[in-house]
């Protein structure tokens, strides 16, 4: 899979260019400026037209939009690491729903997950390295069906949430880019 912005070989991701050439950060604002430069307004506004949510992680591997054949204004997108179910992620489907009309919430988690190799002592080890510990939570899991089924109960109890009736979770094949249904009852 290709990029639709290319970026130079020589590059890390770590480092800024020195060598003169653009940054990653440059080379996305010019990508930008060729979008602009044919773009016409939808005349949308911010409802989705399809009235769902949708969580997922942040894994660069999801194409969400191309995976579940949604078009822009389809749907809200909210995603993090891991597309766990966090405060940030219920302040975002309370705006989503109570503000702006959507009322099926759609979670996604994905094999081989990042998460799934991490613990809680990525906080301490951030703490001993910068002298504070994060307040968040890193929320790492070993076993992504059962993570599914946590953010469906996360979702289907909170009280700020007016549409729980139509909340279905899934599981993400990074390999075959099938969904598979999480059963939130196993």
């Amino acid at each position: 899979m290709m990029t639709s912005v290319p970026v130079p070989a020589e590059s890390s991701p770590q480092a800024p260019e020195t060598d003169g050439a653009p940054s990653v950060t440059d080379q996305l604002v010019e990508a930008n400026r060729v979008y602009a430069a044919e773009f016409t307004d939808p005349g949308m506004d911010a409802r989705p037209v399809l009235h769902v949510a949708v969580v997922a992680c942040m894994d660069a591997r999801l194409d969400l939009h191309a995976a579940l054949g949604l078009e822009l204004g389809d749907c809200h997108t909210i995603r993090n690491a891991g597309g766990v179910v966090t405060d940030d992620t219920i302040r975002s489907l309370t705006i989503s729903q109570r503000a702006l009309g959507t009322r099926a919430v759609i979670l996604i988690h994905h094999t081989g997950c990042g998460l799934e190799s991490l613990t809680e002592d990525f906080r301490h080890e951030l703490e001993d390295e910068v002298g504070q510990r994060p307040a968040w939570a890193v929320e790492a899991f070993r076993d992504v069906d059962q993570d599914v089924r946590q953010s469906m109960q996360r979702v289907r109890t909170n009280p700020f949430l007016p549409h729980k009736d139509d909340v279905r979770g899934f599981v993400f094949d990074v390999h075959t880019g099938l969904l598979r249904e999480i059963d939130p009852i196993s």
